[in-house]
């Protein structure tokens, strides 16, 4: 089972990129900030494809909380030095607002998991049906 859920801050505004087609998918990259205790943190790189990008492009900023779950990949890549790189990150399947910096328990969680739901449910029903 590959399943994380996570809750942070942003550690900077998300890097967003536009389809460049109809029929091309948005993407977003962030890292969010995990306190592990009063002097620490874990900085988490996340990535999120399709409405889910759109959403934390339109939506989140550095320094807003954030809760997200999804699942974990990994990776590898060349450095400059022909080191072999290995990487982890989080595929976002799902996000949650937690609150704004700027307006702190703006709502209260139960509006925004409703909010949130609301918005999962229509892209849900936009999404077509496959035949069994």
């Amino acid at each position: 089972m590959n399943n994380v859920s996570l809750l942070g801050r942003l550690t900077r505004d998300p890097e967003y990129s536009a389809p460049k087609s109809k029929d091309g998918t948005s993407f977003a990259r962030f890292t969010i900030a995990i306190d592990r205790d009063k002097n620490e943190a874990d900085f988490i790189p996340c990535k999120a494809f399709g409405k889910t990008a759109d959403l934390v492009n339109e939506y989140f900023f550095k320094g807003d909380r954030i809760g997200v779950s999804g699942h974990i990949i990994s990776g590898s890549y060349e450095n400059k030095d022909k080191q072999k790189v290995y990487t982890l990150d989080v595929v976002v399947d799902r996000l949650d607002f937690i609150e704004s910096k700027d307006k702190p328990n703006a709502a209260d969680p139960e509006t925004n998991y409703k909010e949130t739901e609301k918005y999962y449910e229509k892209e849900e029903e936009e999404k077509p049906r496959r035949r069994r």
